[in-house]
């Protein structure tokens, strides 16, 4: 064994020592012909207690713009244990249906927000309403009317303290007319947000957007947003600056500061943070690439947990929930049940492939704060 190789290995058995009691994987879909990705998705708890757990579902490849279609598990016990598969949306796009965020509205309505790609010139987020928890859903209705490739990461969209929806998105110019070519596509992302007052039924988009103020290969890639106590909006992005870049809004999602790198240091993969239920505390999921616990230049390992007390500024309680060298973890979609928080994200490597198996763990609460 080559002495990176026994490094890795004896650390991880250490580690995983430490993680085995409050840290368990409840589910994992693996990748098989029928199905060759399952990957990222989008929890919700109904009125029951019931927990649904909407996904990518692909069935024609494992590439972003092979076929696919939107899937479901459900779980009854508080994520312990998890139901079959079943389709939930079929594809009716050009390429696909993907990219899942569920919500529970203000009014008590479920909203379902997903991605229609048609093409490397057509993607855009769309909305569905469920008025009778989820067993039926809405046409779909478009969040942005302009043409274009806009992306939606999974998990992403909130309605703050004041019903306003936000939907943060990634724009992609096209570098040519070619819809069927994947060089019309330009990784270099602006950085852009929608929001509505009146649950999805009319959108404006915010009064700016952003591009990164550095020479990047990867611009502001995949956005998400968060509502600290105090009211204040941050969002984020992805780069291959080494971090993640932030903003701030302090109207609502309105307007937005410009970006800087934050204290989240990454590969050009995403971060998730969402707010503690009841606390000022903000939980990120993120590939740690600080050197707290060791990693692979480049790669979307290992998973790290952390916790900021003071809106994002400085994060504690560096707990590793991932740890394998050769693993590829992201895409992660956070909720908070009762004394724990369900944790769905693609789990590949490099034998399944990156983005082709999806995990979802239960991780207790405590354990995260470090207690």
């Amino acid at each position: 064994m080559k002495p990176i190789a026994a490094f890795f290995a004896l650390w991880l058995g250490l580690a995983a020592a430490s993680i085995a009691a409050e840290n368990q994987v409840v589910l994992n879909l693996e990748p098989s012909a029928e199905n060759p990705r399952n990957s990222e998705g989008s929890f919700v708890t109904l009125k029951s207690g019931r927990i649904l757990f909407y996904y990518s579902q692909f069935y024609g490849g494992r590439a972003d713009n092979s076929p696919a279609r939107i899937a479901e598990v459900h779980s009854d016990d508080q994520g312990r244990t998890w139901s079959t598969p079943m389709t939930v949306v079929e594809n009716a796009a050009g390429n696909n249906v993907m990219s899942v965020s569920l919500l529970r509205l203000k009014s008590g309505r479920l909203a379902f927000f997903h991605i229609i790609k048609n093409s490397w010139l057509d993607c855009r987020p769309w909305l569905r309403i469920s008025s009778d928890e989820g067993a039926t859903w809405s046409e779909p209705k478009q969040v942005i009317e302009a043409p274009g490739y806009f992306v939606l990461n999974n998990d992403r969209v909130i309605q703050t303290s004041t019903g306003r929806l936000l939907v943060p998105v990634a724009f992609h110019r096209a570098r040519a007319a070619d819809p069927a070519s994947g060089r019309t596509f330009d990784a270099r992302a602006i950085a852009m947000w929608f929001y509505s007052d009146d649950e999805g039924a009319t959108w404006k988009e915010a009064d700016n957007w952003w591009a990164i103020p550095a020479v990047s290969r990867s611009g502001l890639q995949e956005p998400g947003v968060v509502e600290l106590a105090n009211k204040k909006i941050l969002s984020w992005t992805r780069t291959d600056q080494g971090s993640q870049y932030g903003f701030a809004s302090a109207d609502n999602g309105k307007t937005w500061s410009a970006p800087v790198p934050v204290a989240l240091q990454s590969p050009q993969s995403p971060a998730s943070i969402k707010r503690l239920p009841g606390t000022t505390d903000l939980l990120a999921i993120y590939n740690d690439h600080s050197g707290e616990f060791p990693f692979p230049k480049g790669k979307r390992t290992p998973l790290v947990s952390a916790i900021s007390s003071d809106g994002g500024k400085t994060w504690q309680s560096h707990k590793l929930i991932e740890g394998d060298p050769d693993g590829w973890y992201c895409y992660t979609a956070i909720h908070i049940v009762d004394g724990a928080v369900l944790l769905g994200y693609c789990a590949g490597d490099s034998k399944v492939g990156g983005l082709n198996r999806l995990r979802i763990r239960r991780v207790g609460v405590d354990w995260l704060r470090g207690k």
